[in-house]
């Protein structure tokens, strides 16, 4: 017995590894991957040269409260910063379509923000997805546009005791995907766009067609 499973054994170590075959863009889709997950690590940790090394100086990105180049996006970030305001990323898998040199990464991600309202400390829950297009430019994979899909969202206060009172009002500005985070942001003096791609919404089916029709594309 023991020499059957030595020679099991063997001829499982020898099988000629050109047999083994390697999923098509399986390297590229790891480092698109990679490179997503560094953004959001730069970001919250305020490297700002890493996180501009995973992006292109053209590039665009529009969330609640912004809408612009990723080099406005960290002057905005620092400004904001400067004022006390705090906030993180909580990223899950990354699921990546390669086309040539243009790929579409989808990002399951919950933002973690820490404010005021009136005094009282809240904290803020976003769940949605970062949905980026990227190119390869001079044989280097960078984000060229980042969207945010948004799922929904939580408002809670930070001490147990203290209690909010949150305006119907302004909460109903926005759609119910991130109706609390536009709530606290607008709160603070942000100007919140009340239109951008919800789970399920036009806005949604819109950006995810128009990326589709980008990455076909022939540049």
């Amino acid at each position: 017995m023991a020499s059957l499973v030595k020679e099991r054994w063997n001829y499982t170590r020898i099988i000629p590894i050109k047999n083994r075959r390697m999923p098509n863009n399986l390297l590229e889709r790891l480092e698109i991957a990679e490179l997503v997950q560094s953004w959001a690590l730069y970001r919250d940790a305020g490297n700002w040269d890493k996180l501009r090394d995973t992006v292109y100086a053209d590039g665009t990105m529009t969330a609640t409260w912004f809408d612009g180049t990723f080099e406005s996006f960290i002057a905005a970030i620092q400004e904001s910063w400067r004022k006390g305001s705090s906030s993180q990323h909580f990223q899950g898998g990354t699921v990546v379509e390669v086309v040539g040199t243009k790929a579409i990464a989808q990002t399951r991600m919950a933002i973690l923000v820490r404010g005021k309202l009136d005094d009282v400390a809240v904290d803020v829950q976003c769940i949605g997805q970062f949905y980026d297009r990227v190119e390869k430019r001079n044989d280097q994979w960078r984000i060229a546009k980042r969207n945010v899909i948004y799922d929904k969202d939580t408002l809670q206060v930070v001490n147990p005791g203290d209690v909010v009172h949150l305006s119907t009002e302004r909460l109903l500005r926005f759609p119910s995907g991130y109706r609390h985070l536009a709530y606290l942001q607008s709160f603070n003096g942000g100007n919140v766009n009340p239109a951008l791609p919800t789970t399920g919404s036009e806005a949604s089916t819109q950006l995810q067609l128009h990326a589709n029709q980008w990455l076909r594309s022939v540049s």
